[in-house]
């Protein structure tokens, strides 16, 4: 570091500033900024400008922070490729803005063209910035420390004093201590010349090189990620494969081939929940009790799902996401024929799981004339009946189940082509069944009872109770290389704030009296007080293996030995 001056240095001054700045060169491989610098003429000249902004430190900030500020978006507006349905109902909702969202393409942020442009600009400035300097750094590296300046007095952290030891001798003792301390250390002229602290410049390379490999894992893992979830009844499996989930989406680069071969069946779902207390009803164990195979011929083995643990299987994971009940229901003709067996999954409405769902009869089924028709059967569900709580149940588990069941007939509308949803019934076309009285037919079941439909239209028989557990399988590839890249990041920058990089001189030489003169100086890639104590540090050591030696003059006194907490030098830059 030299201190500046208004004017222009000259002749010894002007040397003294030069050895100043060699002294400091190559403490950091960073780039120096260069964006007042004036464009030669030309393509030529335009283009290496462009290319200096694009990898500036200042440019790369930009870009995060721009990248930072689109994430925003993409977090506050639906996104359809995560949910269709809320973008839907958005565009339904907001029919001015909507349009202006499209064209913006806020809809789907991470895949529009201003926010890859801005990943890809980014990547090319880390890119550009990373390889010169990694390049300098290993020439750094293979070169020497630089040799002493010719006024060390000019350094931030000086001290001297006077020793009868030879020069020679205080040189070897200097550049042993140098080397026991791990400087980086050789004898340079009259001086030792040492350096250390470069765990520094590693960190900072080695964190910038995370970002690129961060950058490539998350851009990996969205072109071949899949996500799909499936919802299982206790008894039944899933298969691996497009045709099995109940939804799924991908990756643009995709494809089902990728998915891994593997299948799985729900054994057992357990839930417990806090019985007494102000917590009563909060759910303490959630888990699935799995077997599952891989590959087409491969063997069963056990395993248990729990929120947070997920079965890993190749770079598959499976997920427990929900859970709930359903229903085992059985309906019956006229004649006593099942015409429909089968557990019914209802979808949960509060903690309580309070369950609501429709059993949808459309083959098989005829009424008492004999003409063939279908039942859609609206199904409410209380895990815990409690008598006067009929609308809701009063705790999540298994205590007291019963199922209330409303009953119609009719044409289902399944055969119009218009989707229907499976927990949701189109009563359009159909009639509901009457009792005696004339009223709407209402009953509630428990496990083993029947309702028996007029006019010997059949039966309804609820069986029992299974349930169900519902999985997210995600299948996204790189995910170990974008951990392992944040880990990097966090030590590489953790390294580059707490390791200092600095330089140390030691000269000995003889002076006009014949005693030798001992002059120690520091310097550091910034200001810090660690350059200063750790100069005095090392001076107090090796002061005890050349001790100071008498001042001329009058006064026989000893030469006090140098401070242990070094100072700077007066006149260096503060």
């Amino acid at each position: 570091m030299s201190k500046t001056t208004p004017s222009v240095p000259t002749g010894a001054a002007a040397s003294d500033e030069q050895e100043l700045g060699a002294a400091g060169s190559q403490l950091s491989t960073a780039p120096a900024d260069s964006l007042a610098t004036v464009p030669g003429l030309g393509v030529i000249g335009w283009t290496r400008w462009f290319w200096r902004q694009l990898t500036s430190m200042r440019v790369a900030l930009l870009l995060l922070l721009l990248l930072a500020l689109g994430a925003i978006p993409g977090s506050l507006i639906p996104q359809s490729g995560t949910d269709e349905t809320k973008v839907a109902d958005f565009r339904e909702a907001h029919g001015t803005l909507a349009p202006v969202y499209d064209r913006l393409g806020l809809f789907h942020v991470y895949s529009s063209v201003w926010f890859s442009a801005v990943y890809i600009l980014l990547f090319v400035s880390l890119i550009g910035c990373i390889v010169p300097r990694t390049w300098q750094f290993v020439g750094q590296l293979r070169s020497r420390p630089p040799g002493a300046p010719r006024r060390l007095t000019r350094l931030p952290a000086y001290t001297t004093w006077r020793t009868a030891a030879e020069p020679e001798q205080v040189r070897e003792a200097a550049l042993a201590l140098l080397k026991k301390r791990r400087f980086r250390s050789h004898v340079a002229g009259d001086a030792v010349a040492a350096e250390k602290g470069y765990a520094r410049e590693v960190g900072n390379l080695a964190f910038h090189i995370a970002l690129i490999v961060m950058l490539v894992a998350f851009a990996w893992g969205q072109l071949y990620k899949a996500e799909g979830n499936k919802l299982v009844v206790e008894g039944s499996g899933f298969s691996n494969t497009l045709t099995q989930y109940n939804d799924f989406k991908s990756g643009s680069l995709f494809s089902t081939d990728d998915l891994n071969p593997f299948s799985f069946r729900l054994d057992k779902f357990t839930g417990t929940y806090e019985t007494s207390g102000p917590n009563t009803g909060t759910p303490r164990t959630y888990q699935a009790a799995l077997t599952y195979s891989v590959g087409a011929y491969g063997k069963d083995e056990k395993t248990v799902v729990k929120v947070n643990h997920p079965l890993e299987i190749a770079d598959s994971k499976v997920y427990l996401t929900a859970h709930g009940y359903a229903p085992v229901i059985t309906v019956r003709d006229g004649k006593g024929n099942v015409v429909y067996s089968d557990a019914v999954p209802l979808l949960p409405l509060d903690s309580n799981v309070t369950s609501t769902g429709v059993v949808k009869v459309l083959d098989g089924y005829r009424d008492p004339k004999g003409v063939a028709e279908q039942l859609g059967i609206s199904a409410f569900f209380l895990p815990t009946y409690t008598k006067g709580m009929e609308t809701a149940s009063t705790f999540p588990a298994l205590g007291n189940p019963v199922l209330n069941l409303t009953p119609y007939h009719g044409d289902l509308g399944v055969d119009s082509g218009i989707p229907q949803s499976v927990y949701q019934l189109d009563k359009t076309h159909m009639k509901a069944f009457k009792d005696a009285k004339g009223a709407q037919l209402r009953g509630n079941l428990k496990p083993g009872e029947t309702m028996t439909l007029p006019g010997g239209a059949g039966t309804v028989t609820y069986e029992g109770t299974k349930q169900w557990a519902n999985f997210q399988v995600t299948q996204q590839p790189a995910s170990g290389w974008a951990l392992t890249g944040a880990l990097a990041a966090i030590f590489g920058l953790a390294g580059s704030l707490f390791i200092q990089r600095r330089r140390v001189w030691v000269r000995a030489v003889k002076g006009d009296d014949g005693v030798t003169v001992v002059e120690m100086a520091g310097l550091g890639r910034s200001e810090s007080a660690k350059v200063p104590e750790e100069l005095g540090e090392l001076a107090g050591i090796l002061y005890d293996q050349a001790p100071g030696a008498a001042d001329p003059g009058p006064s026989d006194s000893p030469d006090p030995s140098p401070d242990p907490q070094a100072v700077p030098a007066e006149g260096a830059e503060k």
